[in-house]
């Protein structure tokens, strides 16, 4: 069980909080470092895990050597409550030093991805996943295959084995398997599926390979009327130009590529789609976002009320087109218009010191527990920093069980990265309570809640930054940009979620999905949540055609939950001080997996079942959009 890449982070901050033009980030990528000209105090301090690659050789060789001992388990682990006790003891260690062993490889490959010997590492890693799936593979379906009556003795049985303060980490693991029983099918079906796997995901595959690899887009004339190519990671730069002319170019570029292949992206979408509804009755469940919903234990309810209460404020949103319309002095609002700041940053430059003073003044509320720790991660090398030649993009947090978290950064000197290095650290700092506190097999927090941590941070910082604020464009500049938060992530992944669902629903219901129908159900979408102020221009009719994650399907709406989660969570922290933090620290961060999400939240404060959670957010919004039109 490894604590998950937030690869999320990296495509939400690309998408709405980068605050250098290309051509900076162009300039300065011309001065960046190899990686043995960064200093040692602004790396990582990766042997934490392993002092050496030796040491990492020696648990490669054990993890291997446990493989082949788990597999010996296979068709025993139900006999008695020692077998399983027995098995589950070298399930859990070989887990833990396999955490170990993938998270060095790679964290070792991101750091400088030119490097051959971990690029080899990797690959070694990534075998090894699954060599140690496949060897434990047979375990939930002997748990699942046991009678009723049999695996209560068992579990009894098993229970004379474990320590006290255990007994709830494995109800808690039991029942999660258990929880499921009547969806899993028998030990030759479930096979079936397995082999299936390959072809069952090959909607993603294609789509994939396709935008990653075949598509190619127009050049188009930069500011200084310079050729540049459009490219994935360019766009959502190019779109916050201040040169209107570029911002347009590049949008009608990037589209006109996706129109021309939109029935085979309809074909391939549409084939994914009825992949889940096939695996949905195969495993009986009454629509696909049922099935994808029951794997964290969430009540199509919560799905449902995102989107009602969404829909329900949706002129909010359109005020705030308005505001926006307004502030860039454009007779038309088109929406390659909605990326670019309202009102330009005075660039300043923000050290990498001088940026954790400002996350450690932003984060005080948290309390001095809190803030020691992050002190913590700055001093004793959590952090790898700077940009250096071959080091992976982006930002994330990760680590395994029996470690503390590791933080990847680019750091530039600038505002967007003091937001960051709040929010990797919120990650960090949710993994470092789960793991210390929760036993390995309930350590890992769901997706559901994994933003929350992190976006509370950033909520705490904006705050703090805005109370000390006194000058009227900083406060707009700052007010934009949690404005644009709030429409990034609680508007438009609604508007995702909702799109998601309805295609679904359509093929449920026979009815099939083509370019235009879904092109036309899009439309309708982008007027309602945008509004008759804002034009909807033709070509946003197929951004369906190129969202990665609509072949993860409904996965998007937990962005919108989390997303009003830490707003609600941060406004309590505010509001009450001491007591909320308290609640979110030691029934919410150190919680884990040890409950369901929507517990875990109850027990902070944050009831997600009930529509009253995602409306305060909605309030806040209100507030920020009311203070942005004083400051207009």
């Amino acid at each position: 069980m490894l604590d998950c890449v937030k690869e999320a982070d990296m495509d939400l901050s690309t998408l709405f909080i980068i605050v250098y033009s290309w051509k900076e980030g162009n300039k300065m990528a011309k001065k960046v470092k190899k990686r043995n000209e960064i200093k040692t105090e602004d790396t990582w301090r990766l042997e934490d895990i392993f002092a050496t690659d030796e040491e990492w050789e020696d648990a490669y060789k054990e993890v291997m050597l446990s493989c082949d001992e788990l597999k010996k388990w296979k068709g025993k682990v139900v006999a008695s409550g020692k077998n399983l006790h027995a098995f589950l003891h070298l399930y859990e260690k070989t887990g833990i030093l396999f955490g170990k062993v993938y998270v060095y490889a790679h964290q070792k490959y991101h750091q400088d991805t030119a490097n051959a010997t971990y690029q080899e590492l990797s690959d070694r890693a990534d075998t090894l996943l699954m060599q140690y799936q496949s060897a434990t593979s047979f375990f939930q379906p002997e748990i699942l295959g046991a009678s009723e009556e049999q695996f209560e003795w068992v579990y009894a049985d098993f229970m004379q084995w474990v320590d006290e303060k255990d007994k709830p980490g494995y109800d808690r693991f039991f029942g999660e398997i258990l929880r499921q029983k009547e969806h899993r099918l028998s030990a030759e079906m479930e096979e079936l599926l397995a082999n299936a796997r390959d072809v069952l995901s090959s909607p993603d595959t294609i789509f994939s390979m396709f935008n990653n690899a075949d598509i190619s887009f127009p050049d188009i004339l930069d500011e200084n009327k310079e050729k540049v190519a459009i490219t994935h990671g360019r766009f959502s730069a190019l779109l916050q130009s201040r040169d209107r002319r570029v911002r347009k170019d590049a949008f009608e570029g990037l589209y006109s590529k996706y129109k021309e292949f939109e029935n085979t992206l309809a074909a391939t979408y549409s084939a994914n789609v009825k992949k889940d509804i096939f695996i949905a009755k195969t495993r009986k469940y009454s629509s696909s976002l049922s099935m994808a919903l029951d794997e964290s234990d969430i009540p199509v309810a919560v799905y449902e009320n995102l989107i009602q209460v969404v829909r329900q404020n949706l002129s909010l949103l359109h005020r705030y087109m308005r505001i926006r319309k307004k502030a860039l002095q454009v007779e038309e609002l088109h929406l390659y218009d909605v990326y670019v700041p309202m009102v330009e940053e005075e660039k300043k430059e923000i050290s990498f010191e001088q940026a954790k003073k400002m996350v450690l003044e932003g984060l005080s509320p948290m309390g001095e527990e809190y803030e020691l720790l992050l002190k913590k991660g700055f001093e004793h090398r959590w952090i790898d920093v700077y940009e250096n030649k071959g080091k992976r993009s982006g930002a994330y947090s990760w680590g395994s069980y029996g470690t503390h978290p590791y933080v990847l950064l680019n750091h530039q000197d600038d505002l967007n990265s003091v937001f960051t290095i709040a929010h990797e650290m919120g990650h960090a700092l949710h993994s470092y309570y789960s793991n210390s506190s929760q036993p390995y097999i309930c350590a890992d927090y769901e997706i559901f809640v994994a933003e929350v941590a992190s976006t509370c941070n950033e909520a705490l910082l904006i705050h703090d930054l805005l109370e000390k604020t006194t000058e009227k464009k900083a406060q707009a500049y700052l007010i934009n940009y949690h404005l644009e938060q709030f429409r990034t992530t609680l508007f438009r992944q609604t508007m995702f979620a909702e799109f998601e669902w309805k295609a679904h629903q359509m093929a449920e219901s026979g009815e099939a999905l083509t370019a235009q129908s879904l092109s036309t159900m899009y439309h309708q979408l982008n007027v309602d949540y945008f509004g008759e102020d804002t034009v909807i221009d033709k070509e946003i009719d197929l951004e369906w055609a190129r969202i990665p994650h609509f072949y993860n399907s409904f996965y998007v709406y937990q962005y919108a939950t989390g997303y009003s989660a830490a707003i609600a969570l941060s406004t309590k922290i505010l509001k009450e001080g001491e007591p909320a933090v308290k609640d979110y620290i030691n029934k919410f961060l150190r919680g884990g997996g040890s409950k369901d999400p929507i517990a875990l939240l109850k027990g902070a404060g944050v009831d997600m079942s009930r529509k009253e959670s995602i409306q305060s957010a909605m309030d806040v919004f209100e507030t920020l959009l009311d203070q942005m039109e004083a400051l207009l």
